[in-house]
């Protein structure tokens, strides 16, 4: 359990530092991307402004307009054509002068997926072009290449998710060395309240045990009345759920691996259904089962046992009168399934997943006629945890079913 808890803590930390920088890359690189795009638009918008040139720093300067500045070097850095079109979108003249990687054959491919691109901005490769309506009612087109400015906002989203995955393997390595001594304080309580469970319980083994003997001293020589037999009673009641307790402490413990074992989970649940069938059919319930054949698993066989025991336990203290109850077992890929189900009227969906909480029961006058504790299932659901598998249940059509599925190797 603390191993699966410091991976928790891991993961849950990783996660979160991952969809942080995530969120903060993807930021970067389309901040750049749409910075790029805003200073081609002011350029090309102060191309068509000045008939297609740069004025020189100074002329008509604007010191509020960050988006594009005008330098000496400005018309020899930025590369870009012009192209008049006809009302009909036909090439009327094309301007080449500030640009080297065009002649007049791939301006007209140039210009043809410009005017398919529509709209009266956009991109065309690295290209981004402008589209402006002319006083003769034709347009204007200046495209300009953006390559060396996409490519930097590039650069610069490369080098970001560079540094970001550098970044979430020291994170992780660090996790990793300090993740077993942010929980070790967790861990030591917890291994105190499972000391304290053991302890606790062999010193009340044998206070119950002398009440025991005493009470059938005082029924030998006063003899028999309600009084001790209720006392009895409740003694039986306290050793059950001291034993229970235990075995909640125990299973909620790391696997060793000198008690893993090889064994057939089809053995096991054929012998459990055998011991609880007289069970059921004493009660009028009917015990049916499904189980595969030669299915194995590599864990705590006792677990396996035990577990088949809660679930069926359940299912017959629980089911409706001449109610039946099924067992399933059967082998998905490398995953073992168990399911227990029974008829089970008014229950509240909304409870669910509060029936593996300890001492947690429903319906409390129920769980005393029937000796219900409310640690039977979050026992089982500790052996599942324990098997790194999962439980879980349902309710539909008045019907109650509990599923867990485990790995064939813990």
């Amino acid at each position: 359990m603390i191993r699966s808890l410091r991976w928790k803590f891991i993961w849950i930390a990783m996660l979160s530092l991952l969809g942080t920088m995530t969120v903060l890359c993807v930021s970067i690189g389309a901040g750049n991307h749409w910075i790029t795009t805003r200073r081609a638009d002011r350029a090309i918008s102060l191309l068509h402004q000045n008939g297609g040139i740069f004025l020189p720093p100074g002329v008509a300067f604007d010191p509020s307009d960050f988006e594009f500045q005008v330098t000496p070097e400005t018309a020899f850095e930025t590369r870009y054509f012009i192209v008049e079109l006809t009302e009909q979108r036909e090439v009327k003249a094309v301007d080449l002068e500030h640009i080297a990687a065009f002649d007049r054959h791939s301006v007209t491919e140039t210009i043809s997926k410009v005017i398919q691109a529509g709209g009266s901005r956009g991109y065309v490769d690295y290209y981004r072009f402008g589209l402006f309506p002319s006083e003769d009612g034709g347009s204007t087109m200046i495209v300009m290449d953006c390559f060396l400015m996409l490519q930097a906002a590039d650069n610069m989203l490369r080098i970001t998710v560079v540094i970001f995955l550098v970044c979430a393997l020291i994170v992780f390595l660090l996790l990793l060395f300090f993740s077993g001594r942010a929980i070790r304080p967790f861990a030591e309580n917890l291994e105190r309240q499972r000391q304290f469970v053991t302890d606790a319980s062999h010193e009340l083994k044998t206070p119950l045990s002398i009440l025991s003997a005493d009470l059938d001293l005082l029924s030998d020589s006063c003899g028999e009345s309600r009084w001790l037999e209720s006392a009895r009673t409740q003694i039986i009641r306290l050793d059950r759920l001291i034993k229970n307790l235990v075995e909640l402490a125990r299973t909620e413990e790391t696997i060793e691996g000198d008690t893993v074992e090889e064994f057939s989970v089809t053995e096991i649940a054929q012998a459990s259904v055998d011991a609880f069938q007289p069970a059921a059919e004493a009660d009028g319930k009917t015990l049916v089962s499904e189980i595969g054949t030669d299915i194995t698993t590599e864990g705590v066989r006792d677990n396996f046992f035990y577990l088949l025991s809660i679930l069926l336990d359940n299912a017959v203290k629980y089911c409706d009168p001449e109610g039946t109850i099924r067992l399933s077992l059967s082998q998905h890929g490398r995953n073992i399934c168990i399911s227990v189900s029974n008829p089970c009227k008014g229950i509240d969906t909304a409870q669910l997943s509060r029936y593996f909480d300890r001492f947690y029961r429903v319906d409390s006058s129920r769980s005393r006629s029937t000796g219900g504790y409310g640690i039977g299932l979050s026992t089982a659901k500790a052996i599942v945890i324990r098997h790194h598998g999962l439980i879980a249940n349902s309710y539909a059509d008045g019907v109650i079913t509990f599923i867990a599925k485990i790995p064939k190797t813990c």
